[in-house]
């Protein structure tokens, strides 16, 4: 059976606004530990307008932008903080921004994984919990196992940025490599067929 070896490419995005936002540093940690023949594109989703069903056909640059990114990219990586036990306004207003009308919506059947820092004890799960509900809406095909959490962050990053809990880059890892064999497996499917 032919195998593709061609470079997968996924889009991350997510984080804070603030600067100095432990999920971007989690994004640029993940893009040193993307498996061999992957690689990870961090996007920016900080220049997306409210949403507003009146301007759903308005071609706003960032709009477009983020959902081409999504769209032509092999898979997506969501890192996220916890506001209020549940996702931050701006992550969920450019989901919806992107995912909107229904019939573009570039989540659908797009292979995907979600992971959170936070500096509470439960490291951003209860946000992690609303987004794949969300996710699920859009049938994304989210890899659920291992889940990352990386609670109190200020302690598991170091000044340069470099995640230092050994367990957490474990699971991010592992994590990884189950999103590109399923990438993989479905090229592989698409090829035969």
């Amino acid at each position: 059976m032919p195998e593709n070896t061609e470079e997968i490419k996924i889009v991350g995005f997510g984080g804070s606004l603030r600067k100095g936002s432990y999920n971007m540093m989690l994004l640029k940690e993940v893009q040193r530990l993307m498996p061999e023949n992957s690689m990870l594109d961090i996007v920016d989703i900080t220049g997306i307008p409210l949403y507003n069903e009146d301007a759903e056909n308005d071609k706003n640059s960032s709009i477009v932008n983020f959902k081409e990114s999504i769209k032509y990219s092999d898979g997506f990586i969501i890192a996220t903080p916890e506001y209020n036990y549940s996702i931050p306004g701006f992550l969920k207003n450019a989901i919806d921004s992107i995912s909107k009308p229904a019939d573009q919506n570039p989540f659908a059947g797009k292979h995907g994984v979600i992971m959170s820092a936070s500096m509470g004890m439960l490291g951003g799960s209860r946000a992690q919990y609303h987004l794949r509900q969300v996710l699920t809406a859009l049938d994304a095909r989210l890899i659920n196992r291992p889940e990352v959490f990386i609670n109190f962050a200020s302690k598991k990053f170091d000044e340069n940025g470099h995640l230092t809990d050994e367990m957490a880059i474990k699971f991010i890892s592992e994590l990884l490599q189950k999103l590109i064999r399923e990438i993989k497996l479905e090229r592989s499917i698409s090829i035969q067929v």
